[in-house]
């Protein structure tokens, strides 16, 4: 199946999936049964089985599934058996800690340099991340390979960096500015505001808070 027939949720799961088996890996299980994989995560046997279905046969009936084997075919999957060359556009509070938490992380994902526009920015580095200024934008996006870009910008520039990215040769976006994009339909992009997660969770609480007072 094209990875792009695949829904958000089902490549969300097989995530998930894959952080458990390498969790198991290390642990130096070689096989797991799709219940066993369940119970220990708190996740679905059904659902793991129906996931799996998708892309082939990885389980043996009475064994379970080969942990390497299936760990090595969902990172194929999901595109991590290579790393990705991230371009890191904002190098304020949380664009710094985004380029240390995923220079450190994970192996597949790499921030091979930084745009910032402050001046006493520009020339210095993150951990080992150099930091160039926005005039540079082509060239580095050029020389370092660079497929993703990280947003970590003010809302009211975002639209425009988002664009120049794509212009400059960026495959890919992941924002972090809580702004609603004019998105390219060719550039697959992905928005984290962290805002309204914490409302949904303002919500719940608040409507928890009137079933309770509703019931004394």
């Amino acid at each position: 199946m094209p990875t792009g027939a695949i829904s958000s949720l089902t490549l969300n799961r097989l995530s998930l999936y894959l952080r458990c088996l390498r969790r198991l890996r290390e642990e130096g299980l070689s096989t797991v049964s799709s219940l066993t994989l369940a119970d220990r995560f708190h996740l679905s046997a059904a659902q793991i089985r129906k996931d799996l279905a998708q892309f082939g046969e990885f389980g043996i009936r009475g064994v379970g599934y080969d942990v390497n084997k299936l760990t090595d075919r969902l990172s194929g999957l999901l595109g991590l058996d290579r790393t990705h060359s991230i371009l890191l556009v904002g190098a304020g509070n949380l664009g710094s800690a985004l380029a240390r938490f995923l220079s450190f992380e994970d192996r597949s994902f790499r921030v091979v340099a930084a745009i910032d526009s402050d001046p006493k920015k520009i020339g210095t580095e993150i951990g080992e991340v150099p930091i160039h200024g926005p005039a540079e934008l082509q060239t580095v996006v050029r020389n370092t390979g660079a497929e993703i870009a990280v947003l970590a910008v003010p809302t009211d520039e975002a639209q425009e960096i988002y664009d120049r990215v794509i212009e400059a040769g960026i495959r890919s976006v992941l924002n972090f500015a809580p702004v609603r994009l004019a998105r390219d339909p060719d550039v697959p992009t992905k928005s984290v505001d962290l805002r309204i997660f914490l409302e949904e969770l303002g919500y719940q609480l608040q409507a928890r808070q009137v079933a309770t007072d509703a019931a004394t």
